[in-house]
């Protein structure tokens, strides 16, 4: 019988390993930790708070450096890479859902989802981001600066900034804490359109077991320990 031909991998870490120092000491968060996420995958993380999932999401994404080991996305070792570089591929290829949201307080909804989609060249960024809010249900939102938001509406602008550079790589962390049951459920299903019919790479963090159960694998970080949990 012919073998199928692997998937080609979005994310590759090997040995990824983070520690801190502090006044009393050195913290080790995780260490040793090997990762392959394929191309077109979605895969939750999960654990308890602490355990650093949003840390070791931050160096899957090329956000942060890890103290031993080295991370490639879609072939580029992230370590060979300057600021200006690493800042060009996460432009290209990623984008983010953040607890806290991140959005520009000097711009308004309209112009925190357009601003990436022109850093990208879109041919018509304005009509892309209206679109959307539009999805998200904030369609007649578009003028209002964050501060006038609520904590859900921030993020569902967070969440149309994600979709609109339509991202070959996603990563998501806890992508409607801050939403309600039914928008939440409107999001996830998005999220995983999105996986299914443009094969974005999904990673997200989580601590919904209902969420989790949706991606095709789930890992729990636990002492600093990755472990894959069955299907």
């Amino acid at each position: 019988m012919p073998q199928s031909t692997p998937q080609p991998l979005m994310i590759e870490a090997r040995g990824v390993s983070k520690h801190f120092s502090t006044g009393a000491g050195q913290v080790e968060l995780f260490s040793d930790l090997n990762l392959n996420v394929a191309r077109g995958e979605s895969l939750a993380i999960v654990g308890r708070s602490g355990a650093g999932k949003s840390t070791l999401l931050s160096l899957l994404a090329g956000l942060d450096t890890p103290s031993q080991g080295s991370v490639k996305i879609d072939g580029q070792l992230i370590e060979t890479l300057d600021d200006r570089q690493r800042a060009e591929l996460r432009a290209r290829t990623i984008s983010f859902i953040f607890q806290s949201f991140h959005l520009l307080p000097e711009l308004t909804a309209l112009d925190n989802v357009r601003l990436p989609l022109e850093i990208r060249g879109a041919a018509e960024p304005e009509q892309e981001a209206r679109y959307w809010l539009d999805a998200v249900g904030l369609g007649g939102r578009t003028e209002h600066y964050p501060a006038q938001l609520s904590g859900g509406e921030q993020q569902r602008v967070a969440i149309a900034r994600a979709f609109a550079t339509r991202p070959r790589l996603l990563f998501a962390d806890e992508p409607t804490g801050n939403l309600d049951e039914e928008t939440g459920a409107s999001i996830i299903e998005q999220l995983f359109r999105l996986n299914r019919q443009q094969g974005a790479t999904l990673i997200l963090i989580t601590h919904d077991p209902d969420l989790a159960a949706r991606c095709q694998r789930r890992l729990r970080l636990h002492n600093g320990v990755l472990t894959e949990l069955e299907p």
